[in-house]
């Protein structure tokens, strides 16, 4: 063999030797620069997500939580609310309670009280008392249904008198005098002074008592009628005879 030949076939070798080692490192390169990499990446994005999207369950769960103390708040605030306006309510119904009761009671205790007694209720008789002398005995039946008050006294009118006599304050009962239908009231009238001393004395057939409601009644006195003077003088209504006739 030629060294020419020699020399041609040791450059081919070379030249495949080298091509084959070109191809060696670009198979090289290629597995620690190809796919792989954006491979790793990829995983690595994916565990990044990963625990992220955990995070964003376990957050949701936390926040689910979260609004479940919040509806178990707000339900307790409910509740709570709930029962203070109840308490509330229970307060105010006492105290409403209280109210409504106490005015239905003032209602039925004021419809309780016996009215005041009328000239239509009342049958008024004048009668000389035997003691003590000039004395004359006024009763006030109540010929009525209901039961009625008198007035405090009898404001009588003697004849053509301008004004009622005046009342003996020492006569004054502790309450006024209420009388049930048939039941009667007493008042005592001094007519005049027992010596005659008095001045102002005449006769008098006629004799009116007035009410508190504007009506009067009128009262027959004894056959011949009676002689008054200044010393005229009537006691508050009482609940027996005998307690008028005592002034």
């Amino acid at each position: 063999m030629s060294a020419r030949t020699t020399r041609t076939r040791l450059f081919a070798a070379a030249t495949v030797a080298l091509a084959a080692l070109s191809l060696t490192a670009c198979e090289g390169d290629g597995l620690n620069t190809g796919s792989p990499k954006p491979a790793s990446s990829s995983a690595s994005a994916d565990e990044s997500t990963g625990p992220s999207d955990d995070a964003k369950d376990d957050t949701g769960s936390a926040g689910s939580s979260g609004s479940a103390g919040k509806d178990d708040a707000s339900g307790s605030g409910t509740g709570s609310g709930s029962a203070g306006g109840s308490g509330s309510g229970s307060g105010k119904s006492t105290g409403g309670g209280d109210k409504d009761s106490n005015s239905g009671s003032g209602s039925d205790s004021d419809s309780d009280l016996p009215g005041k007694c009328s000239a239509s209720d009342v049958r008024i008789t004048a009668k000389n008392a035997s003691r003590p002398i000039n004395h004359l005995l006024l009763t006030a039946t109540n010929t009525g249904s209901k039961t009625c008050t008198l007035p405090q006294y009898p404001a009588a009118r003697f004849g053509e008198a301008q004004s009622v006599p005046p009342v003996a304050e020492s006569s004054k009962p502790q309450s006024l005098t209420t009388l049930a239908s048939g039941e009667s009231g007493y008042a005592g009238v001094r007519l005049s002074s027992g010596d005659g001393s008095a001045e102002g004395g005449h006769e008098v057939s006629t004799l009116t008592i007035s009410f508190e409601d504007g009506s009067i009644a009128r009262a027959e006195l004894p056959s011949g009628g009676v002689h008054v003077d200044n010393d005229l003088t009537v006691t508050y209504w009482q609940t027996s005879a005998a307690n008028a006739l005592e002034y």
